[in-house]
């Protein structure tokens, strides 16, 4: 009998300082039975370790448009997490700004009905700013989960627990 196919769980990084870590919840998702791709935001290509997230979810990272004729070099996802997510990436992404890869992922994410959880990084004095809140609102509307921790108390796994809930 052939192995049931796993869910596919893109995993959109965004370039902050912890991003380094993304492959704690790589590793979590895949013990939760999930396949993995990463799709990271232009500048985030910067903050992590390529080779590596590479070799462990077996997939090339995108973080560029495919050109016209090019194969789709990930199955489509099953879910969605940000993580982490930042101030520019919430913003863009509630006011519906697609000008990267990963925003043209997240905003076609809504009208596919694809469940999509984040984990913002954003630092206390941005997140005091009103297009944030409004951006988290808009958002929340649209069904997006969010995980509300501290800032300084990013846990990887609990966006995880965002999807099975």
């Amino acid at each position: 009998m052939p192995e049931a196919k796993r869910p596919m769980l893109y995993v959109v990084v965004c370039a902050a300082g912890v991003a380094d870590g993304v492959g704690e919840l790589i590793s979590a998702a895949q013990g939760r039975g999930w396949e993995v791709g990463v799709v990271a935001t232009p500048l985030a290509m910067g903050f992590i370790d390529t080779a590596a997230i590479e070799a462990q979810t077996g997939y090339v990272i995108r973080s560029a448009w495919r050109k016209p004729g090019d194969g789709r070099p990930l199955p489509d996802a099953d879910a969605i997490v940000v993580a982490p997510a930042t101030f520019n990436t919430i913003n863009k992404w509630a006011a519906g700004i697609a000008d990267t890869l990963a925003l043209g992922i997240l905003c076609e994410a809504y009208g596919r009905g694809t469940p999509t959880a984040v984990q913002p990084r954003v630092n206390e004095a941005l997140a005091k700013h009103p297009a944030y809140g409004e951006s988290l609102v808009r958002l929340q509307g649209m069904g997006v989960r969010f995980v509300d921790d501290a800032p300084e108390a990013y846990t990887w796994t609990r966006v995880l627990d965002l999807l099975e809930s």
